[in-house]
């Protein structure tokens, strides 16, 4: 594996979401000293935090998986998450509601899903259940420790017994043909295919490895911080300055200074300058470019998943239909992809996640009130540019009449909070989409960004562009594979790594 050469006793990490966050953690438990500089007045990056009218809003991820992969990143400096972090563990993950009326709640424990899955479409269907989950569950260990929690420094770094292992289960053909191997319920199908919009794909041209995904909700399971998700970083913020880690907030990073390939003081927009050995960019793409002098070198220009909008509101009310996360499938789906992908037209049958985190916590709403997050898919501005300044409100109307018909009955909000494309882009996220770039074949693994550009020295990037891509827990490895590049692997890594992931299976 590359690594930065010389010392690397100071290091700026530039950025404090989350790998940013795991990328401190990871440096300073292994004895550097580390700086971070975040252009917000707080921690978070996308894992954000907004208050309305007395209700706490996660702007950002809604669904945390992989606890392993967060005790990793406490643990690199001796701290336990469950005195971190206590999380609870959602049963069920979530539940889907179909078109035709029926429901499925998704369980991670494997009987109960086999049950679950037996009422819902039959025997036939829960054995192939059965099966799916074995395959899920070896394909993830095959996948997890060479292909996803490792730095590759070339594709010729793929050709592992792992990689022979993984074309055998069929992790390079394609999702929905893969999971249909099992199962032939269409909706069931959806359950586990749905996932591949996380990799910016549709599930008929993802590939089956992605199925991992599937894999961390629905066996790893989906778990809740008491606080919400803006909790987790705020308490990696906490665990990082209790280790010596400083953090500058409100203040942007402007330029990096150079001597001849190596780059030895970040300075800011306020004008400080602080001296480094090396750096940790944790910026979207572009920024870090603009940042390092260059562009990227390659044939095809990179592709961006598709967007979101969300709309948060909340009200008086109860509906016990609406669990923490409901996932409403309308009746389109290989047309659904095809508009947001392909032709970059909204959807005309919308598909929506629906989170209520005061199912869990109701501390995050007013006594007596309940908070929604609704999240719809859009086209990116590249694949479907729109005015959202002018059609965010009468689409974020759209969306919430549809949750009303199908899952919010007589639903009157208190409050309604947007966040469209636009205003991912004002963030300087790549055409207007908080999931950055997508997973294809030509995006994936050694194909993706890499994290070590070839312009400097010592400059390494961590964030869902680079690798291992896009996710609360891939981001998080971001932030360590950056540690690694600057230090190398620790002794005794990798073991601890499998321990994790065996005690997160039991």
């Amino acid at each position: 594996m590359k690594s930065v050469p010389g010392r690397t006793d100071r290091i700026v990490v530039v950025g404090a979401g989350l790998s940013g966050l795991a990328a401190a953690l990871h440096l300073a438990g292994r004895g550097r000293e580390v700086t971070v500089l975040e252009r917000d007045p707080a921690p978070g990056g996308r894992a954000g935090r907004a208050e309305r009218k007395g209700y706490l809003l996660d702007t950002g991820p809604t669904v945390l998986t992989m606890p392993s992969i967060l005790q990793d990143t406490f643990g690199a400096v001796g701290a336990e998450l469950r005195d971190e972090l206590p999380l609870t563990r959602l049963d069920p993950a979530y539940v889907a509601h179909f078109a035709d009326g029926s429901k499925l709640p998704v369980h991670t424990d494997a009987a109960a899903m086999t049950d679950a899955v037996r009422k819902f479409a039959g025997p036939t269907e829960a054995t192939g259940y059965v099966r799916l989950r074995e395959w899920l569950t070896r394909l993830y260990r095959t996948e997890f420790t060479r292909f996803i929690d490792s730095n590759i420094d070339s594709p010729l770094g793929m050709l592992k017994p792992d990689l022979a292992r993984l074309v055998a289960l069929g992790g390079f053909r394609r999702l929905d043909g893969k999971i249909g191997s099992f199962l032939s319920d269409e909706r069931l199908k959806r359950v586990f295919t749905f996932q591949a919009l996380y990799a910016g794909e549709s599930p008929m041209r993802a590939l089956a490895l992605y199925a991992v995904i599937s894999y961390m909700d629905t066996i790893g399971g989906v778990y809740f911080p008491p606080g919400g998700i803006a909790a987790l970083p705020q308490a990696l913020a906490r665990v990082s300055a209790a280790n010596g880690v400083e953090f500058h907030y409100s203040d942007p990073v402007q330029a990096l200074e150079r001597k001849g390939g190596r780059v030895t003081a970040v300075r800011t927009a306020g004008g400080e300058r602080h001296p480094c050995d090396a750096v940790v960019l944790t910026t979207e793409l572009p920024e870090s470019y603009r940042l390092l002098g260059r562009s990227p070198r390659r044939p095809v220009p990179l592709r961006p998943a598709p967007s979101a909008l969300i709309v948060h509101t909340g009200g008086p009310g109860d509906h016990p239909e609406v669990g923490h996360h409901t996932i409403s499938f309308g009746k389109g789906w290989r047309s659904t992809f095809d508009e947001l992908i392909t032709t970059g037209r909204r959807m005309t049958d919308p598909s929506l996640l629906i989170t209520r985190p005061t199912a869990t916590d109701p501390g995050l709403a007013p006594p007596g009130r309940q908070l929604y997050s609704i999240l719809a898919p859009v086209p990116n501005l590249d694949r479907g540019p729109a005015d959202w300044a002018t059609e965010a409100g009468p689409y974020a109307e759209e969306i919430l009449a549809v949750a009303r018909r199908r899952q919010l009955p007589d639903f009157e909000p208190d409050f309604t909070e947007i966040i469209s494309p636009a205003d991912w882009a004002a963030r300087g996220l790549v055409a207007g989409t908080p999931f950055s770039y997508s997973h294809s074949f030509g995006q994936t693994g050694p194909f993706r960004p890499g994290n070590l550009p070839r312009s400097t020295e010592n400059v390494v990037l961590a964030g869902g562009a680079t690798v291992p891509g896009v996710g609360v827990p891939t981001v998080l490895i971001s932030g360590r594979l950056a540690a690694d590049r600057i230090t190398g692997v620790p002794d005794g890594r990798r073991s601890r790594m499998v321990d994790l992931a065996a005690e997160a299976n039991r």
